[in-house]
């Protein structure tokens, strides 16, 4: 079933204290897409980029099968570019360098061929990007997966809040979820979440894994123990892209199937700190993702 992603496909420059990597390939939608392309060859990504960017790894994304219909390349323009420091503990960052640049004019149009997808990523964007995507959809999709963070809850709260009412899947970290409630409590700000209208919540707190909630119920999943974190950016989108591209491939949007999707994201999100940029999660084969899946059924399995 389609998936349409829609985000960031931009520059990186990183350095970490395991090495620097210039000018290396990222954006929310470029990650996501890697991550969902390992259960779903039917991707519609959204993104905007300058004539800056290598056709290389444009033909890369297309031989994982994902369309690039909705990608716009503007003409003598520049790809967004971030640039960034990981301290000590690899959980804290620093911001150097945001350059918008084509970004700063993104209103994406989405192609016919799009307009009836039935997975929905919406990528970390502004609210507006977000619920322009969903009112040029011509059929309601299975389902909508948003994201934010909290620049958009401390400075366009009004229209996030507009764009959470039409999403079923809400993720952000404990952090925002504390901001966006007013609860520090993650309980009990779940609850008030759920009155803008989501359906289902993921609270995503690094290291130590994330929580799904719906009305009812709540999961936590653990993040594996890595020995070595090398490159933290876009394992968030990773975690996002191959959770909803095994939601797609299953075609099942209930509790306990998001259960098993919230483990293969993770799974996702584990390949891709391994290295830096998209490196480790472009070449994964299908019995190292099987692999890893067990190694988190193995880390919290136990009998009474």
């Amino acid at each position: 079933m389609s998936l349409l992603t829609v985000g960031t496909v931009a520059f990186d420059t990183l350095y970490t204290p395991h090495g620097d990597a210039e000018m290396v390939v990222g954006g929310s939608s470029q990650y996501s897409s890697y991550a969902a392309s390992y259960f779903t060859d039917d991707i519609n990504l959204v993104s905007i980029i300058g004539d800056d960017f290598p056709q290389s790894e444009l033909d890369d994304l297309q031989s994982r099968g994902v369309s690039l219909d909705g990608l716009k390349t503007v003409a003598g323009g520049k790809s967004f570019f971030w640039a960034g420091r990981y301290l000590d503990n690899m959980n804290d960052r620093v911001t150097i360098t945001t350059d918008l640049n084509v970004l700063a004019d993104f209103d994406p149009v989405l192609p016919d061929s799009y307009k009836q997808s039935k997975y929905i990523l919406l990528g970390n964007l502004t609210p507006d990007i977000q619920i322009s995507v969903i009112n040029q959809l011509t059929e309601k999709p299975k389902l909508v997966v948003l994201d934010t963070m909290n620049f958009w809850i401390d400075n366009t709260y009004d229209k996030l809040i507009e764009a959470i009412k039409l999403c079923d899947v809400l993720t952000i970290n404990d952090e925002e979820a504390r901001m966006l409630s007013g609860e520090h409590s993650l309980v009990l700000a779940a609850a008030k979440i759920f009155e803008l209208g989501p359906k289902y919540l993921i609270i995503k707190k690094g290291e130590h894994g994330c929580l799904l909630f719906d009305r009812n119920s709540v999961f936590f999943a653990p993040a594996l123990p890595l020995e070595k974190v090398v490159d933290p950016t876009g394992a968030g989108d990773c975690f996002a892209g191959g959770f909803l591209g095994y939601i797609a491939k299953t075609e099942d949007t209930s509790f306990e199937n998001m259960k098993r999707a919230i483990i293969y994201g993770s799974a996702l999100a584990s390949f891709v700190v391994e290295d830096f940029s998209n490196y480790r999660v472009k070449s994964l084969t299908e019995q190292e993702i099987k692999d890893r899946v067990q190694q988190f059924v193995d880390l919290t399995h136990f009998q009474l």
